[in-house]
């Protein structure tokens, strides 16, 4: 009868510490990624859905991205790292701190350097817990990076220098904001440049900032980046005369005013924040590249006078999934670590390894950087 009880004992022991269920948590890769040249790397950036389709609360406990054929570890996530990187979407508190609740859906946004020789595909390994449940981890979400965009663009900007702005972590930043329109949500930010104009000692504004005419970028001519045709473009929306005053935007006037121009196999370079005005295209109107189209303002969804770059499958605004690209030429004069002091310091000058002339790639995160005059 002990022997029972003691057996009993075991298989309740057992069971309470059973594996945590992984049949329970899907992962998927919705759009498959292109790589981009960022400072003579070769970048990723893509997003993995997590969603628990379990009756219990998953813990994410660590993200790994795999070579899919060898299973070698590319790049892997855990702690305050993984939690920086996810955003579960829907909920009021929007970061993952605590557990993917049943029927909840949390986006892992991946940047991804390549090695020098490149995987075919890739795999993803999520490891995650339950309560009262052994760690458990579930691998899956292969997906077959596409070919390198062979999409080189002429300056959008004369001279500079520019601020190119824009950083991945950010919760608010282009890269993270998903727009759910006509039945599909999209992301049309993920290669989104913000520039902004600086003097030597890193300033953005001459006398008062608060006023938007004085930002030293205001109305400095937009050019085309590419032969090609106006698909879009709107005009006459007002701006504020101060920063101070601006205010949030219904959806399709985000944009504030913007120019739309079709590259060709479906591709869209999108201008947005455009001064009032300054429109010197129409719809269906041929451009070379270089030409002045427009001139860079303040309207719209706008902390402050700058252009807004893109490149999209799409032309309105915010009906495209961004696509990689990148710029035939620019001079790289250092960056920011991180947004402190951007706009009103200078900037850390760049390091005497990396190369100051760029060619064919995308700008690294705040970067200060000088186009052709």
């Amino acid at each position: 009868m002990l022997r029972r009880l003691f057996a009993f004992a075991f298989v309740l022991a057992a069971a309470s510490a059973s594996a945590a269920p992984v049949d329970t948590l899907d992962l998927n890769v919705p759009l498959a990624p292109a790589p981009v040249v960022v400072q003579g790397r070769e970048r990723l950036l893509y997003e993995l859905h997590l969603t628990n389709f379990g009756a219990a609360p998953l813990r994410l406990d660590g993200l790994s991205v795999l070579d899919a054929d060898s299973g070698a570890a590319l790049a892997g996530w855990r702690g305050d790292a993984l939690a920086a990187r996810a955003r579960v979407i829907g909920a009021q508190n929007a970061t993952l701190d605590g557990a993917l609740q049943p029927g909840e859906r949390a986006v892992l946004y991946v940047e991804l350097d390549l090695p020098a020789r490149a995987p075919r595909a890739l795999r993803h390994k999520v490891e995650f817990s339950a309560a009262d449940a052994e760690p458990g981890q579930v691998e899956g979400a292969q997906t077959v990076p596409r070919a390198a965009a062979k999409l080189q663009l002429a300056p959008p900007l004369r001279g500079g220098p520019w601020a190119a702005i824009y950083a991945p972590q950010w919760p608010r930043g282009h890269r993270r904001v998903f727009y759910a329109l006509d039945g599909r949500a999209r992301l049309p930010g993920r290669y989104a440049i913000d520039f902004v104009r600086l003097d030597a000692d890193g300033r953005s504004a001459r006398g008062d900032a608060d006023v938007a005419a004085n930002a030293l970028g205001y109305g400095e001519p937009v050019l085309a980046v590419a032969d090609g045709t106006i698909a879009a473009a709107r005009d006459g929306i007002a701006e504020n005369e101060r920063v101070s005053q601006q205010t949030r935007n219904d959806f399709d006037r985000a944009a504030g005013n913007y120019v739309a121009l079709a590259l060709g196999d479906g591709r869209y370079a999108v201008y947005e924040h455009l001064r009032p005005g300054s429109l010197k295209v129409k719809q269906g109107q041929r451009v070379r590249r270089g030409q002045a189209i427009a001139e860079l303002g303040f309207t719209g969804d706008s902390t402050g006078p700058h252009l807004h770059f893109h490149v999209a499958d799409a032309a309105v605004p915010l009906l495209g999934e961004g696509v990689g690209y990148g710029f035939e030429g620019f001079r790289l004069l250092g960056a920011y670590p991180d947004a402190k002091g951007m706009g009103q310091q200078p900037w850390q000058p760049r390091a005497d390894e990396v190369a100051a002339q760029r060619r064919n790639e995308l700008p690294e995160a705040n970067s200060v950087i000088e186009f052709p005059p």
